[in-house]
């Protein structure tokens, strides 16, 4: 771990993914990665080895589990930060639909999260990219997590 943890150095980690592939459950820059995973590899080289073991998870398990499991492990991990309030450096939890728990996770890289933000994250189907933070991704926005110790 560095000496201090700073938001650029998150931000210039997570790029350092950006073009990986999409990979459930997978963890490893270059070669495949989830949103979690990347939220974790980042975690790994900035900070040191992760807090919890990885419990089996499939694709549905939001859906299937019905319990806030993203959320309850950024919050013994990471340190909670009003939605509205988070800046570059921050995870950000997502709920794909109202009614149930979130499940999908990215770094604000740019902005805020009010209209002009930008995020880095992994999505099925797709690379680890850095894309807008749009309307559709606003509303369903419902956590928002800071690094322990991040300045």
């Amino acid at each position: 771990m560095s000496a201090r943890l700073t938001r650029p150095a998150i931000l210039a980690e997570a790029r350092s993914w950006i073009g990986t592939p999409y990979l459930h459950r997978a963890s490893l820059k270059g070669h495949g990665a989830d949103c979690l995973g990347l939220v974790r590899g980042v975690w790994r080289t900035l900070v040191g080895p992760e807090p919890e073991a990885l419990p089996p998870y499939a694709p549905d398990w939001a859906e299937a589990g019905q319990r806030e499991t993203l959320a309850d492990t950024a919050r013994r991990c990471l340190m909670p930060v009003p939605v509205e309030a988070a800046r570059p450096g921050d995870v950000l939890l997502f709920r794909f639909r109202a009614h149930l728990p979130a499940k999908h996770a990215a770094f604000l890289s740019e902005g805020s999260v009010s209209e002009d933000g930008r995020m880095i994250h992994a999505y099925d189907g797709a690379r680890v990219c850095e894309s807008h933070l749009s309307s559709w991704w606003r509303r369903r926005l419902a956590f928002a997590f800071a690094f322990p110790g991040v300045d």
